[in-house]
């Protein structure tokens, strides 16, 4: 008899767990994405406003496991970032299984400042270096091309960057690097916008509306919150067309574009 309701007991006790959910799902992997490059991703100060960094929006696409740390900085080429330590201190922070963006060119273009500018074979000689560094971290590099500048000659979009954006795209093959061209998505969205509207997705402020400018902003470099929101989104775009899935699958899925 005790034997009897002894079994009854476990098959009562089995059955109460077969009707609980089981949990299965693993905690996903934390891990960082760093954005290293010049002015156009970089954090502003409240000063600047209502400039803004693509870099400053990235945080919004992604899961709560991924964190931006966003090195960017004004005025910074491959070369000065380095020479300045800024690559060296974001190395020391660097783990495996990371990532970092790297988007320079703006300022490398400027040869007439030897501190900054790069030759285009010394630009690719500092992407390279970038690459194998960040490789022999076990961490995951993504070099990207130069974002558009607004810059409209009898209504059409003109280019500013030279081979700069097509020394990118050498480098990313002859390293077997991924990439993402933001000079050719920027240049389709800006040209869709036209002369006026483009004016939107840059810097252009009235000291009226922000009266802690100096006078009135027309630069077509940098963006507007709304205008480094879209170059965002064209960022998460690329990262969709890369082969390697991985940051993809760690985007917020109401912010995959792909």
């Amino acid at each position: 008899m005790k034997r009897t309701v002894l079994m009854l007991a476990f098959m009562v006790f089995f059955c109460c767990k077969a009707d609980q959910p089981v949990a299965t799902s693993k905690e996903e992997p934390k891990f960082k994405v760093f954005l290293v490059g010049a002015s156009t991703c970089a954090n502003k100060k409240e000063e600047a406003r209502p400039e803004t960094g693509w870099g400053e929006k990235f945080q919004a696409f992604f899961k709560d496991n991924v964190t931006i740390d966003n090195r960017a900085l004004n005025g910074r080429s491959t070369k000065s970032f380095r020479n300045e330590g800024h690559w060296d201190k974001m190395m020391q922070d660097l783990k495996a299984g990371d990532w970092v963006f790297i988007q320079f060119g703006h300022n490398d273009q400027k040869i007439d400042r030897p501190a900054v500018g790069t030759t285009i074979a010394e630009y690719k000689e500092n992407l390279s270096r970038y690459i194998d560094e960040v490789r022999s971290k076990g961490a995951h590099p993504i070099i990207m091309t130069s974002i558009v500048r607004r810059a409209f000659k009898n209504g059409e979009l003109t280019d500013t960057h030279g081979d700069y954006p097509k020394a990118v795209i050498e480098v990313a093959n002859a390293k077997k690097c991924e990439y993402i061209d933001m000079q050719k998505k920027s240049h389709e969205l800006v040209a869709s916008y036209g002369v006026e509207k483009s004016k939107q997705l840059y810097f252009w402020a009235k000291k009226q509306e922000f009266p802690h400018l100096a006078n009135d902003k027309k630069d077509n470099t940098h963006f507007s919150g709304y205008g480094a929101q879209k170059m965002a989104e064209l960022v998460v775009e690329g990262i969709g067309e890369l082969k390697n899935k991985i940051l993809a699958a760690n985007l917020k899925a109401d912010k995959k574009l792909n």
